[in-house]
This record gives structure tokens, sequence and C-alpha cells, in this order.
């Protein structure tokens, strides 16, 4: 028998469970037996027939294209994608934090947010949106994250949890990058999250549309950084904590608000009774006492019954009398006037009884910007060796004044985070100390990962293997002035002029400061994987020690950590790479070297934004910097930018004469590596302008000198783009030829994006042959390469290329399915080749029967 997906028995489950229904009132409603019903949900029962489906239908009172989704998923069809743009991979996200052990109380608040989410039911068109509201500490996160565990089978699509850092002084989250993070989990590719805000929220809703998802938006500070994180339709569940009410929420859009407050007396010393053990049921006056104290805060309570059992030796009512002296208590944070609410007089309290290095790593933890942190960083700031720190960790992990995070990493609670930083020593050189450790382990990982490529020893560039050409913005080594490329994902020649400003040996490890034996973390050559491990776990923590760096005063970590992380951070949003460089550039202002470095680097993260125009005025300003140094090689780079910005805008005559310049300012720099990329690029452009013979002469010359420098991955380049010319001309054989070798050279690199290319090659060259069969498997190959690299303009490509090929085998249906998705995606990049396509398509038979 064949057993339906699990999916649709999930789904079925889910709608019960909305409506509160067994599964024998299902049963009974809709005249099924329950056997049927338990097997169904639990995906063992063969493909229902389909009165058995539009009796459920009726019950679960589906309509329309909720009815049509149903049934699909019934049959095992998946439902069409949403309008306005590709769905993502289809993951389904469980972000949601672990439970909190010795959860106690709160069962009205937990009653009340059921009730409200079975009465939202009547309301089939409207997000249901609760507020879980309360002062600072209370447990807001607590409750919510225990109730979405209770009911998070109703939600088969998934769960979305982020904490938005409403209360943070500095860094609170912008709405747009939580919705980065959302469509990324929910499996949009980084290049297909758009720019604009309010797009990109669009995008969030049409990719949640429909889907039974539960939205876990924690520590909120406004209605209006919430709005754009809402779906927009009902299968969605919203769960918002705030320290404020959010009334505009309430009153704007339709918010359930629950109110948290402080415990119970009675729930506050259950609280006490369950962390402490014995000794709490032997003292009991001392419990209550001390629930007072505590303000009968859960963050407050667990704190002090951590601290009263790593002490054994004193009683419950000497740390109750010790807790009186109000002359050691510390001022309010976070609650303002409210002193029932008052964490700091329990941390005060906890901190005083630690060790001393202990209290002082706790204070120094404190100016961590980021969201969590290994044991190396937090050796870093206290700069004590690794195994003492590590020591410290723990201690402050079972005192609650931090918490794990993943195995290995730690964070704060934002009061607790703010509240030790306050009182951290000598923070100016603390900070100093984890600028350098990250400066240098980050050049260390993306060195690993982007390993140079055997070199001539007369070859001055330094260039890295890797990606297409892309090379490593670090350079420890040999020349400092050879800045080599890197090649944009979708931008198939960009050059990063990046380098490390002033102290060269920034480069390399950093000893911590109190231990000889404490360096930083060192990546052994060819151990890429770690590398990229830890530039994964560290990349929110990058980001914010580069805005740290900036605002604290460091211009040159901020530079230096910013030319460090160009490559990597082309692998990612392009959102981090301007962000990073916007801040470089203007921490470089008053330095012409480094801010021209800046800019450029700057403008080739906006190219890959899809803002051409705002990318060339970054490389006109870094043109005349680079003019006013006397840099001519530095002109050349920020010229060949120019020409990328004008090609991007598909001014290729404009492109062709930027690329022009820039051939000549490199061979007057004697820049053997930049003359043979601008002559690729020139030789790319001539080839999309239908020049074919100079286009060709272009890219044999870039070979050439690819060839002599020992740059294989510039060799593939040039192959493959010369396989594109000689396509052109007529020379199936030839093309297809220098496609295979370009290929080879790709492969070993590991460089996604030049496959892609070369495979589309191998698959036009097939089609010249006579052979679709081939074509397909080349085209199908070149476009699972381009969806991992991003590289929408090859997605197309390989698109058209499957749909002709489809067309030769007479399979019309499929040969449109592509033909159209070629021509959304020429469109969307502005592309030319969007019309010829369109009016083939107007043109096409109808299809026939499949």
């Amino acid at each position: 028998m064949v057993e339906v997906d699990g999916a649709f028995g999930a789904l079925v489950r889910a709608h019960r469970q909305r409506l509160g229904l067994t599964q024998e009132e299902l049963a009974t409603k809709a005249g099924l037996s329950v056997r049927s019903i338990v097997k169904l949900e639990g995906g063992r029962i063969g493909v229902p027939r389909p009165p058995t489906v539009r009796l459920l239908a009726q019950v679960f009172g589906l309509t329309g294209a909720d009815a049509e989704d149903f049934r699909r998923c019934a049959a095992g069809v998946a439902a069409d994608p949403p309008a306005g743009g590709r769905v993502g991979s289809g993951r389904v996200p469980a972000q949601l934090p672990p439970d909190v052990s010795a959860f106690t109380g709160r069962e009205a608040q937990l009653a009340a947010l059921d009730a409200l989410a079975f009465a939202a039911a009547d309301q089939p068109t409207a997000v249901f949106v609760a507020v879980v509201t309360g002062p600072a500490g209370v447990g807001k996160t607590a409750l919510a994250v225990r109730w979405a565990h209770h009911v998070r089978d109703r939600f088969p699509g998934g769960q979305l949890y982020v904490n938005l850092r409403g209360y943070d002084p500095a860094r609170p989250m912008a709405a747009g990058d939580a919705l980065t993070r959302f469509l990324t989990a929910l499996g949009v590719a980084a290049e297909d999250v758009p720019v604009d805000e309010d797009d990109r929220a669009a995008r969030f809703r049409t990719e949640v549309a429909d889907r039974p998802l539960l939205l876990l938006l924690d520590n909120a500070s406004s209605a209006e950084q919430v709005r754009p994180l809402l779906p927009g339709t009902a299968s969605c569940t919203v769960l918002v904590t705030s320290r404020d009410t959010l009334s505009g929420l309430v009153a704007v859009d339709g918010a359930r608000r629950v109110e948290v407050d402080l415990l119970t007396a009675g729930d506050a010393e259950v609280l006490l009774r369950r962390l402490i053990g014995a000794r709490a049921r032997s003292a009991p006056d001392a419990v209550a006492t001390l629930a007072e104290q505590c303000a009968r805060l859960p963050l407050a309570l667990r704190v002090a019954a951590e601290l009263i059992a790593a002490r054994p030796e004193v009683t419950l009512e000497d740390l109750v009398d010790e807790l009186q002296d109000q002359r050691r208590r510390l001022a309010v944070l976070a609650a303002g006037e409210d002193l029932r609410a008052s964490v700091p007089a329990v941390l005060s309290w906890s901190v005083r009884h630690l060790p001393q290095p202990v209290a002082r790593a706790f204070g120094l933890l404190g100016l961590h910007p980021g969201p969590d942190f290994d044991a190396h960083a937090a050796a870093s700031l206290t700069g004590a060796g690794l195994a003492e720190t590590r020591d410290a960790l723990a201690l402050l992990v079972r005192a609650h004044l931090a918490h794990r995070t993943g195995p290995g990493r730690y964070g704060m609670h934002d009061l607790l985070r703010a509240y030790a930083g306050a009182h951290a020593e000598q923070p100016g050189e603390a900070r100093r100390r984890m600028f350098d450790f990250y400066r240098a382990t980050a050049a260390s990982a993306v060195a690993t990962l982007f390993p140079r490529a055997q070199m001539p020893a007369a070859a001055s560039p330094v260039l890295p293997q890797g990606d297409r050409g892309a090379v490593s913005p670090v350079l420890p080594s040999g020349d400092p002035d050879a800045v080599s490329p890197v090649r944009l994902v979708g931008d198939r020649d960009a050059v990063s002029p990046v380098r490390l400003g002033g102290d060269r040996d920034a480069v390399s490890p950093v000893r911590l400061v109190g231990d000889r034996d404490a360096v930083s973390l060192v990546f052994p050559v060819g151990d890429r994987d770690a590398a990229h491990a830890w530039l994964e776990a560290e990349r929110a923590a990058l980001l914010a020690i580069v805005a740290e760096a900036a605002t604290s005063g460091h211009p040159a970590h901020t530079v230096d950590l910013a030319a460090i992380l160009a490559r990597y951070l082309v692998d990612g949003p392009p959102a981090d790479a301007v962000a990073v460089h916007g801040l470089a550039a203007d921490a470089a202002l008053g330095d012409g070297a480094r801010e021209a470095a800046a800019r450029d680097a700057l403008g080739l993260a906006l190219l890959r934004q899809g803002r051409p125009a705002t990318a060339t005025a970054q490389f006109d300003r870094a043109e005349a910097l680079f003019a006013d140094l006397g840099d001519l090689a530095g002109q050349a780079r920020a010229t060949l930018g120019q020409g990328l910005a004008e090609g991007q805008r598909h001014r290729l005559e404009a492109a062709a004469a930027r690329f022009e310049r820039s051939l000549h300012l490199f061979e007057q720099a004697g820049d053997r590596t930049g003359e043979a990329r601008a002559l690729n690029n020139l030789g790319l452009v001539e080839e999309r302008l239908g020049r074919y013979s100079p286009a060709e002469a272009h890219q044999q010359r870039a070979l050439v000198l690819y060839e002599q420098l020992g740059i294989l991955l510039g060799v593939a380049a040039a192959l493959t783009d010369l396989g594109i010319v000689e396509h052109r001309l007529g020379r199936a054989e030839q093309a297809a030829a220098h496609h295979r070798q370009a290929l080879e050279l790709f492969l070993d690199g590991r460089d996604r994006l030049g496959e892609s290319w070369a495979r589309n090659g191998l698959g036009e060259a097939a089609m010249a042959f006579g052979d679709p069969s081939t074509a397909l498997t080349h085209h199908a190959a070149a476009l699972a390469a381009a969806t991992i690299a991003a590289a929408r303009d090859q997605e197309a490509r390989a698109h058209l290329g499957l749909g002709d090929a489809h067309e030769a085998m007479h399979d019309l249906s499929s040969a449109r399915a592509h033909h159209e998705e070629a021509v959304a995606l020429f469109t969307e990049l502005g592309m030319p080749e969007a019309d010829g396509l369109r009016t083939r398509l107007t043109r096409a038979p109808e299809e026939g029967p499949r």
C-alpha cells in the first residue's frame, strides 16, 4: 500500500488541535472511525479517498485556496508557490529555545494564552498575536517558551525565534535584520533576500503564507519593531514578549495582551524550595524572607538559590541577614522607579561572593558586544589563561550569571551584561585585547579557508586558491602592497582592493596578557573545516565587534577587520558587507590609502546588493583618493569597479571604456594580475556586444597572463569565457574542449560559481552538436551549482538551456516551465535576454499532452 507523506497527517493533526477537538470528536464530526483518524495522523494509511478529504475539509472549515491546498497535500502534490517571488528550500525551522527547568506557577497566564488562541480560531483570516508583557526579569521569556513548547505540535510548518534585544541601549535588532534571519531559516538564499525592508517583509509574508507557523518575537521594544515581522495569514501565530505594554500593537493590530507580574509569594517560595532542596524545607521563614528580598523575580530567585546551594557551610538565615544590609545593595537596573523589580540587589550579592578573579571576569565579559562568545574570546577580555577562563565561565554558568548558548559558547542576559559592563575594570585595555584577538584569529581563519595558490617565486601578487579568482584580503607575508582580487558572487570579476593597515604584525597570533601560553585560536594549514566552523559561529559577534571598534575609538581595528573579513563576507548577506565596509570607510576618513581601499570594497558590496549607482559614487571617491596618492594600481581597481557598475546597468559601451582604461592603468603600474582581470572583463563585454573577434583576442591574452602567473582559477575563467566566444563563432568542438578544461580546474578549486559557467557552456555546446539529452545533464548540473553559489545570471542561463533542450525533445510543457523561469530571472536582473525569450514564448505552440 502506498502510504501518505507525514506532512498530510501533521496537517490534519494541526487543524484538529486548532479547533480543540480530540481524535474521537473529529471522527464523530467527519463520520469516520477513530482508528482511521489515528492512522491518518500517524502517516500509516494509504492515500485518503477524495470523499474522506472533503469531509475533513468541511469539518475544519476550509474553503477556496485553503481547501485546494488541503486536497493537494492529501494527494502528495506540492501546493503552488505563492505569488511575488520564488519560495525557499522548504526547510522546517525549529528554533525554540529549550524549556526552563523547575518552571513554577503562571497557570493563569498559560490558561489565558490557551483561551485566546482558541478564541482566535473563530476569526479565520486574522493573525493571532499575543503580547506577553511585564517588568524586567519577571520571566516573560520563560512563560512564552513554556507555552510555545506546549503547542508546538499545532505548527508543523515550524517555529521561528528571535531575540530582538529591544532594551539593549546600543544595539536593538532592526526589523530588517530579523527578517533576514527568518528568510534564511526558511531556506531563502542570501542573494535572494530583498534589499529594501518593506520588500523583505513582503517576501517573508509570502514565504509563510498559509503555513502553520509559530513565531516567537522575544524582548521587543516597540510596536514599530514588531509590525514588519507580522505574517499575513491566519495559519501563523505570533507571540511577543516585551517590557512595554505595546499599546499600539494592541489598538491597531488587534494583539491580545497577557500581563505577567511578580510571582505570588507562594510560587516564589515553591521555586526556591525546588532549587535549593532540603535546606529550604528546614528553614521556611528564611525562604519566605529571601523570596521578598529577591522581589519574587524568577531571575533573582534562581541566582540566589544557586549561590545558597554553592555555600553549604552557611545557614540560610545567615545569608538572609547578609542581604539585609542596604548599604551593600546597588542602584536599581532597568526597572525605573519600581523597587520591587530590583535585580542588582541580588546580583551585587552574588558577584560579591564569587572568587575575585571570577568576579573580575564577570565584569569584563559584559564588554562583549555580540550575542555570545567562546572561551578564547572570553580569555582575550580577561587576559587570563584559557583553562582559568573556562573554570570562571563554569562558575558563572552555575551562578546564573552567564548561560550556555551552544557547545562551548556562552552568553549573558541583557540586564546581566549591562550590569557587568558597568563594573568592568580597565575597560579600555580589555576592549583592545578583544579587538586584537578577533583581528588575529579572523585573519588566521580566512587565510586557512581561502589558502593561496602555489606561484612562481618571481610572482609578486599573493593569490589564494578558492572561489573563482577569489582571494583572502589578508597579507601576512610577502609584498604588503600586493592586493589580490575577489570574484563576487554574481559578478564574475570584481576586484577587492583590501590590505591590512597599520602594523603588519597585526595579522599574527596575539598572545593574551597574563599567560604566555594563552594564545589566540590558530588554524593549522589545511584545516578548512575548523576555520569555516569558527567563522560561522562568530559571524554575528564579528559584525558586532566591527561596530564596537568603530564606535569606541579604534579606527585601525575597524579598518583591518573589515579588510580581513571582505572575502568571507562575499558568501553571506550583502547587507553585512555593506555595513562593515561602510563603518571602515567612515573610520578611515583622513587616511587616504585606507579610505580608498575601504570605499572600493564598499562599492563591490553595494554591487552585490544591486545598487550600481550608489556603488559608482564609492568607486569615484576611491579613484580620486588613489589618484591623490599616485597609486596607479588602486586607480585601476576603482576604474574596474566603475566598469562593473556600468555593466550591471547594461551600459555595455561605457563598461568597455572603463575596462579599457583600467587595463592601461594596470599596464602602467606593472600589475600583470590586474591586466589579466581587466582583459577578462573586457572580453566578456565585447562578447555581449557581439564583437567576437576582439572578445576572443582579449580572452586569449588573459589566458596567457593567468598561465604565466600560475593563477589556476584565472586560467579556468579565461578558458570558459573563451569557450563562450568560440560557441558564438560556431566552433562548437573548440568551445566544448575549453569548457571541459575549465570545469576540471573549477572543480579542483571548489568554485561553484565558475562550475556553473563551465557546465552551462558544455550544455550549449551539446545543443550545437544536436545532443539535447547531454545538454539536459549539463544544464541541470549548472543549475544546481548556480543555486548554491547564488549566481542568478547563471541560474537564468541554465533554465534557458533546459528549456531549449526539452523543446528539442518535444517536451513542450517542461520547456515552457523552464523558459518562463528564465524570463522571470532575466527580467528581475534587468537583462535584455528577457525580451527575446518572452517573444519566443508568445509564439510558442500550445502545450501538448503530458
